[in-house]
């Protein structure tokens, strides 16, 4: 079978618009294969402020925009289908879609991922307006104010910590007695001034008018609900990388992610992984665009240097 590209992106994210940019620009047949509309996840971000280059910040949209816009003059090819396997043995790589087979000398896998829901009402309503799942990126936008933190685990407890830098308040929420995450993140939380704890609690749903005020709590020893006001909530109760379709081809950890070394290379020739799909990322669009170059030059390497 010959290859049909030099190179084919899963997923058209930040990560593997950017590769497309470097692969595109270096003269290789590039596709990107996507289930919906390229940019990902900051295309559901509204005000991005951590992003070098943008002194004023930018709308995740209109990044997400430009990016792609960028990709397409480059010369990248787009194909809009839902990924359900590859066949990896040998120097021909086929990604299978649910419309056609795609064939390429290279893949690049940066199909991102999504943190788990605590599918209570309100949450999709407030999405972007005070519910939020990133404390370093949005942060800010709660500086002085209140905010609760849902969760216990290790993400939950080391983003509530830069997040009581900047808020006035903040107070943990977890289902059970006590945390999980690890010893030395709990004991820092404890001794810090402005946080503090819900134990045995419950999210019951999400209030406010335009943009969130309150949540409802239960108390899931003795069963009251009552309201607890805050300006931000965020979740903080599991992240799952969208790798599904990856079962038995490459290297997962526990977990789920692509592992990958520091190239972005896969334990199979002539795969590269980058962004929230891979093992270790911090799941920021600067780290997500830079994985992305790194696997693009990493895969020109592996098809010009053979």
């Amino acid at each position: 079978m010959d290859s049909e590209y030099d190179v084919i992106i899963v997923g058209g994210g930040a990560a593997g618009l950017s590769a497309a940019i470097y692969t595109t620009r270096a003269q290789l047949k590039t596709l990107v294969v996507e289930q919906l509309a390229p940019g990902g996840q900051i295309l559901n971000t509204s005000d991005i402020e951590n992003y070098p280059g943008f002194p004023d910040g930018v709308l995740g949209p209109d990044i997400g925009m430009a990016i792609h816009r960028q990709a397409e003059n480059t010369g990248t090819e787009f194909a809009f289908d839902q990924v359900i396997g590859l066949k990896v043995q040998g120097d021909t790589k086929v990604v299978v879609g649910e419309e056609r087979e795609y064939t390429a000398k290279t893949i690049i896998i940066t199909t991102g991922g999504e943190h788990n829901k605590l599918g209570v009402p309100g949450e999709d309503e407030f999405a972007g307006r005070g519910v939020t799942y990133c404390a370093t990126c949005d942060g800010n936008f709660f500086k002085g104010q209140d905010t609760v933190v849902v969760g216990g685990g290790d993400a939950a407890i080391d983003e509530g910590m830069y997040l009581s830098r900047i808020v006035n308040s903040l107070t943990v929420i977890h289902r059970r007695d006590e945390l999980r995450a690890t010893k030395v993140l709990q004991e820092r939380a404890f001794k810090t001034e402005n946080v503090s704890f819900k134990m045995s609690h419950a999210v019951k749903e999400i209030r406010g008018n335009g943009s969130v005020d309150r949540v409802l709590l239960e108390d899931l020893k003795t069963g009251e609900e009552y309201e607890h006001p805050t300006s931000g909530v965020f979740i903080y109760i599991g992240f799952h990388p969208n790798s599904g379709f990856l079962q038995e081809t490459v290297t997962l950890d526990l977990g789920g992610h692509v592992i990958t070394d520091i190239r972005m290379e896969t334990n199979v020739p002539g795969v590269f992984a980058a962004g929230d799909v891979r093992q270790y990322s911090d799941r920021q669009l600067g780290t997500s665009v830079g994985d992305g170059i790194t696997a693009a030059l990493s895969a020109y390497r592996y098809i010009t240097e053979g």
